[in-house]
């Protein structure tokens, strides 16, 4: 491998090879295509969970299908990966070299931010837009974002800002150089060209990239992972950092089920069982299944045990210890009689707090 494009990997070659490394061989390389798009099915939820990639959900959902291909063809060129199936890879020597050399990005958590890192970098901008104009006592200027839920959020904390207009400039300002000089492996070029102020018109993503001389893909995880850093620090001492915890507001934070899954759930707490559930909502029993896994995943007081015995659930999970496995396949051999459903089902309550 060239020493300089060892150098030149940037942090998707770095997650990809992190993935595969969690996979283990056990799922396509296309599983990692979708965790990093934020598919939504039943399949790829569950494996952000038993794989403990849950950070990557949904970090790259502009990635197209192509670009991930080329991606990933490099780390073949370069022997970082070798095949051990159809579509499934294994790090080589020189890969687990490269991960031992090389972090991964800190502050990104896609399962528990992605869902509003866009509201909440509007937000961002448009109230440092406001309070530098403010600042300057400039009245004539065009807002930077368009979003009107934006631009209601604004106004709705505006009026309820205790203190002048002036000093909001001078706190935001503080809040973010506290939480920057602090931050871990963060650029805060990254997130201070783009902003819009007083007399000064903030840089695109494409020109921040050329500028920093960074590709594209490059520029939108690290310009993520200081997103990620701002809400990270917000949350762990919001009175610190009272007006950027003010971007929080309104946010529904913990949505993680489905639409669909959410419909199903309503039914389910009224007391129908699955195969109602699909009669009532004309579904098939496999897709109220997937539901059920969603449950499981994601709602903590969601019990499995009408669905799976308790025994039962004990040597699905011995087997997947022992065979060091979280495929479905593998665990149904051994135990004939468990149904995928409640392999899936267990895996999903308690896989990832078994393997981590």
């Amino acid at each position: 491998m060239s020493k300089k494009w060892w150098k030149e990997m940037f942090k998707i070659e770095n997650i990809l090879l992190y993935c595969l490394k969690q996979l283990n061989g056990e799922r396509t390389i296309y599983s990692i295509y979708h965790l990093l798009n934020g598919k939504k099915s039943s399949q790829t939820l569950q494996d952000a969970h038993l794989f403990s990639l849950k950070r990557y959900f949904g970090i790259l959902e502009p990635l197209t299908r192509e670009s991930f291909d080329e991606i990933f063809n490099k780390l073949l060129i370069n022997k970082l990966v070798e095949p051990c199936g159809e579509q499934r890879f294994l790090l080589t020597s020189a890969g687990e070299d490269y991960l031992l050399n090389n972090a991964q990005p800190y502050y990104i958590n896609g399962w528990r931010y992605q869902a509003f890192t866009l509201l909440v970098w509007e937000r961002l901008s448009l109230l440092v837009q406001v309070s530098s104009n403010f600042t300057f006592q400039e009245t004539k200027y065009i807002p930077i974002q368009k979003n009107v839920e934006v631009h209601n959020w604004l106004k709705e904390f505006l009026r309820f800002t205790s203190g002048s207009k002036q000093e909001l400039g001078k706190s935001l300002f503080s809040e973010l150089v506290e939480i920057l000089e602090h931050a871990r492996d963060v650029n805060p070029k990254i997130l201070i060209f783009r902003l819009t102020g007083y007399k000064q018109i903030g840089l695109t993503s494409s020109q921040i990239a050329k500028k920093l001389n960074i590709d594209s893909i490059h520029y939108h995880l690290e310009f993520i992972n200081t997103i990620h850093c701002l809400l990270h620090f917000v949350e762990s001492d919001p009175s610190r950092f009272k007006v950027l915890s003010s971007l929080l507001a309104n946010l529904d934070q913990n949505e993680s089920l489905t639409l669909s899954a959410r419909k199903t759930l309503v039914l389910l707490n009224q007391g129908f069982t699955a195969e109602e559930i699909a009669s009532i909502r004309n579904l098939k029993i496999s897709t109220i299944e997937d539901h059920l896994v969603e449950f499981a995943l994601n709602v903590e007081d969601f019990s499995v045990n009408s669905y799976v015995d308790e025994e039962m659930q004990l040597k699905i999970l011995e087997i997947s210890r022992r065979e060091s496995t979280r495929q479905l396949k593998v665990i149904r051999n051994a135990l004939k009689t468990a149904s995928y459903f409640q392999i899936r089902l267990v895996l999903a309550k308690y896989g990832d707090r078994h393997w981590n």
